[in-house]
């Protein structure tokens, strides 16, 4: 729980969770504070970092109406590398938000997904090895939150035992080559925030 005057989700991916049940739990009203261009392309799959900051900054517009002296509870529903997040936090301190809090609709993701979408190296996640403050600086957000794995279940009506959670606990239901070896000292030693 935060105090906020606004729940305001990151166009399009996180208003199914921004618009959902946190305005109504949290009883912090819903609004739209972001534009997104339609012409944009998905910045997450483009192959560089170069290309997706410069696509990032071409996909948000703000509507400083409903941002300026507001604090503001920010809805993503996920943070991969960051870049997304991070620019959007960035546009809304500048458009005069009081606070920024990020909540995201899903678990850290901190492993590879080896099963078709592009996150191959362990070293390109945002949340691998941080705490949840680092994070947040990381950012430039006043916090950061995210469901848990057991409340994400929950939130699609099925049981963890039929959900592949490999990119938010390092362990896969099929043995991954090479996988068990390179990374298994660091699932040893986290724990999911």
């Amino acid at each position: 729980p935060v105090d906020a005057d606004i729940v305001i989700p990151v166009p399009d991916s996180g208003r199914a969770a921004g618009a959902g049940r946190f305005p109504t739990e949290s009883r912090i009203p819903y609004g739209e504070g972001l534009i997104k261009n339609r012409y944009s392309e998905r910045t997450f799959i483009m192959p560089t970092q170069e290309q997706r900051a410069s696509a990032v900054r071409l996909k948000l517009n703000p509507i400083k109406s409903a941002i300026a002296g507001n604090r503001i509870v920010l809805v993503e529903d996920s943070i991969v590398r960051g870049n997304t997040i991070n620019y959007t936090v960035r546009i809304l301190r500048s458009q005069g938000a009081k606070e920024v809090h990020v909540r995201v609709a899903s678990p850290p993701i901190i492993a590879p997904c080896y099963f078709g979408v592009d996150m191959k190296t362990r070293d390109q996640f945002l949340a691998r090895g941080k705490t949840m403050e680092e994070i947040a600086r990381e950012i430039g957000a006043d916090s950061v939150g995210y469901i848990s794995i057991d409340g994400l279940a929950e939130s699609i009506g099925l049981a963890n035992e039929g959900l592949c959670l490999g990119c938010l606990t390092g362990s896969y239901p099929v043995p991954i080559p090479g996988e068990k070896y390179s990374f298994q000292s660091e699932l040893e030693n986290y724990q999911q925030p």
